[in-house]
């Protein structure tokens, strides 16, 4: 499941609202041990462009 989030956020990226709402999902499928990995992925990847959206959804999250 993780690959598969990671896929659809890539392919989301150009849009900020798409992006939000593929990442609210993607929290809502992935089991907590992919959570701190994705998690991780996710700043690597998009924290020069959706840093504020990241931290709205992993500040506050376990792990």
């Amino acid at each position: 499941m993780l690959e598969y989030v990671k896929t659809i956020l890539m392919k989301v990226s150009f849009d900020r609202r798409l992006f939000e709402k593929e990442l609210r999902k993607a929290l809502n499928l992935l089991v907590p041990a992919e959570i701190q990995l994705f998690k991780e992925w996710c700043y690597s990847k998009f924290s020069s462009k959706y840093e504020p959206v990241l931290n709205k959804y992993f500040i506050g999250l376990a792990g």
